[in-house]
């Protein structure tokens, strides 16, 4: 094997491409599309974004939503982490249906087969920039995604990841092994 120093490159693994979506003032809604995100317990979300008008929407309403991007929609989540919110209406552009949350001020995009409702518990920032945690208040669902147990099956869902060594997007595989028990091999 040989081996290369990379320096202080982050080369972890492809990341979620989670689609948050916001309110502003007005009540115009808004979704951007962060990789640097992901649940930081069973109960809560929590991302780092920079000076955004979806930082900003956060901080003053208190809620989003988050929904996993799926293959189907790739093109959709893509536009709305190249496109600003800042000088474009995103939703009214990018077609797809966004309707008020039942459980938090923030919008559900229709479209998406998971989107998880959150209320924010604690920002480390402010409107231009933050880490931000919310609690999830409710995740819903499309029952086509769900397996014959009512649990959610990515291998229907077909989630997309986030290959930020080749910026290119790549859709959750096969299964390899299970978890707790492809190592009791070793015991």
């Amino acid at each position: 094997m040989a081996i290369k120093n990379l320096g202080s490159a982050g080369e972890l693994f492809p990341q979620s491409v989670f689609i948050i979506g916001s309110y502003d003032e007005a009540g115009k809604p808004n979704a951007m599309n962060a990789a640097w995100a992901g649940e930081c317990s069973r109960h809560e979300i929590c991302f780092n974004i920079g000076d955004h008008k979806t930082t900003a929407n956060i901080v003053k309403k208190g809620a989003f939503t988050v929904a996993p991007a799926d293959v189907t929609h790739v093109a959709e989540a893509d536009y709305f982490g190249i496109a600003t919110g800042n000088t474009t209406d995103k939703a009214a552009a990018s077609g797809m249906t966004f309707t008020q949350s039942e459980f938090v001020d923030a919008p559900v995009i229709e479209e998406f087969p998971l989107t998880m409702e959150c209320e924010v518990t604690d920002i480390q920032g402010d409107e231009h920039g933050a880490r931000i945690v919310g609690r999830i208040v409710n995740t819903r669902v499309d029952e086509s995604i769900l397996d014959d147990e009512g649990r959610v099956d990515f291998s229907k869902m077909h989630p997309i990841i986030y290959d930020a060594t080749r910026r290119i997007y790549r859709v959750v595989g096969e299964e390899v092994g299970g978890a707790w028990e492809a190592g009791k091999a070793f015991m």
